[in-house]
């Protein structure tokens, strides 16, 4: 039998990348939440004690930019330098401008008809959805995530209170030749810790406080490599071990690196810039048409130009998993979701302040109320191919 492994990772919400893309989109929210029109992009970049905040912006909120950046920091859990940064202490920088006259003119479009909403650039945008885990994610990131996020729990509830916010986790699936999990070769967890904590008992502690509650038992074989700290030591970290920029960690962010990705990163923008919202969709799209039972596994690619309302291609991949003809799907894609960028922001209520709950543990995810994870046109699909059905039936 032949088999194939797939690894993706993932990073705490304490962790240098992570850190800046949550306070891009917390900052991001706090405009939306005053002005749902605002137009934003806001990057950040954290080194020791230094975080830079830039960006272009265009709206009637006031925001106290430098407030949400500290608040942020601190609630993660660098509130002292010995962590990896104090955010009551550290240097702010800010360079926010108000956004190009060029763009807003292709993202406001205005007729005597009707207003239209541009792309706010060009890109390629991709979705992807299977039936592998209850998340209709790959079953690699989705335990990365779920190893990460609780990395981050046991450290905020005491139970290993010697940890540190920095982490990074990694895992790698085998798969046969039908693509199904057969177990897990490999789990990579570098935990940052306070300086003098044994070896060993950080090891035992992660095994039995973060692996063993999150991973299936059937997953774990006598062969499945445990890799804990394995440079023996993780006391210097956070952004005074390492510079921290928005947007940097996109594969985390999606699928773990299973399909491509256009490049683009999300954190910090508006719905305007469709790297972000063409990537929403994508997701949603594809996640209502494995729910639908239509493709064990579907990748939904969209393109857009600068200052166009709608994509310039639609692409379709169910990896042979289809249960329907594929051009009937892409029919089907196209009758029922307005891919237009105003529709795409209507339909997933993208106005509103939602971004900060995205900014850790992937974007793509079932238990914060996403609008791009709902499956509310399952059915819709469903109901659409059999009445097709029907009609080619009685024909």
């Amino acid at each position: 039998m032949e088999t194939s492994q797939i690894t993706s990772e993932s990073v705490t919400e304490g962790h240098p990348d992570k850190l800046c893309d949550q306070i891009s989109d917390h900052i991001l929210d706090e405009y939306l939440r005053q002005d749902p029109d605002s137009r934003v992009a806001i990057e950040c970049m954290i080194s020791k004690n230094l975080l830079v905040i830039a960006g272009e912006v265009k709206s009637k909120a006031i925001v106290s930019i430098e407030e949400i950046a500290r608040n942020t920091i601190v609630s993660v859990g660098y509130d002292n330098a010995v962590k990896g940064m104090n955010g009551h202490q550290c240097i702010i920088v800010k360079n926010i401008n108000e956004q190009s006259a060029d763009i807003n003119q292709g993202v406001d479009i205005e007729s005597r008809f009707c207003k239209k909403i541009g792309a706010g650039d060009q890109g390629v945008m991709y979705g992807f959805a299977c039936n592998e885990t209850a998340s209709y994610l790959p079953l690699t990131v989705d335990l990365a995530h779920k190893l990460a996020k609780r990395l981050s729990e046991v450290r905020k509830n005491g139970t290993l209170s010697y940890l540190n916010p920095d982490g990074k986790t990694q895992v790698t699936v085998e798969y046969d030749e039908f693509n199904r999990p057969i177990g897990i070769q490999n789990i990579t967890i570098s935990a940052q810790h306070k300086d003098g904590v044994d070896q060993h008992k950080l090891i035992e502690d992660i095994v039995q406080n973060v692996i063993k509650p999150v991973i299936p038992k059937g997953l774990l074989k006598q062969s499945t490599s445990l890799l804990i700290n394995p440079t023996g030591r993780f006391v210097i970290g956070g952004p005074l071990g390492d510079t921290g920029l928005t947007g940097r960690k996109i594969m985390v962010d999606t699928y773990g690196g299973i399909i491509p990705h256009g490049g683009g990163a999300f954190s910090g923008k508006d719905a305007s810039k469709v790297d972000r919202t063409g990537a929403y969709m994508c997701r949603y799209v594809a996640k209502n048409i494995v729910a639908a039972g239509l493709a064990d596994r579907c990748n939904i690619s969209l393109t857009y130009t600068i200052g166009v309302e709608n994509p310039t291609s639609i692409y379709l991949n169910t990896f042979d998993t289809e249960k329907v003809n594929k051009k009937l799907l892409y029919v089907m894609i196209k009758y029922i979701f307005d891919f237009s960028v105003k529709g795409m922001i209507e339909s997933l209520n993208l106005k509103e302040p939602i971004f900060s709950k995205t900014s850790v543990y992937g974007h793509f995810k079932d238990n914060h109320n996403l609008p791009w994870e709902r499956v509310d046109k399952a059915n819709s699909l469903k109901a659409y191919v059999s009445q097709l059905y029907e009609k080619i039936g009685s024909a």
